[in-house]
């Protein structure tokens, strides 16, 4: 009975997860590339991938915070916490962890970038690895 109470607990966090995820106003990728060329950029960009993920491969000025160590780096994003975030990972999935927990944690200004990075290297959009 506990096992039943326990999956059932998860799926609906899950649910409620991607929920929350959905609700976050989408920026395309144009969108983005022209924010951050843009001589006022304000934008945060996060990438929660895993760290091998993002030296493999990641936008230009992404900050990396893999989506399971988002809440113990809260700290890390507390500066920019009324700032515009755009948060991206490889399909989106952990973006959306990661949007629910910055929106419980007081962060209003999340979008999803369309796509995530399986649409950025679709796209054929430039990438920064490191090596």
């Amino acid at each position: 009975m506990f096992r039943v109470i326990k999956i059932l607990a998860l799926t609906l966090s899950l649910f409620t997860t991607a929920v929350l995820a959905s609700e976050a106003p989408q920026i395309s990728q144009q969108s983005l590339l022209a924010a951050l060329n843009s001589p006022q950029n304000s934008i945060v960009l996060l990438d929660v991938r895993t760290e091998a993920e993002y030296n493999a491969g990641h936008v230009a000025g992404a900050i990396n915070i893999s989506h399971d160590t988002i809440e113990e780096n809260l700290a890390q994003l507390a500066q920019h916490k009324n700032s515009n975030i755009v948060i991206y990972c490889r399909s989106g999935r952990r973006t959306a962890i990661a949007i629910d927990v910055l929106a419980k944690n007081g962060f209003s200004n999340l979008q999803h970038l369309t796509g995530d990075m399986n649409g950025w290297l679709e796209a054929k959009l430039p990438v920064v690895s490191v090596k």
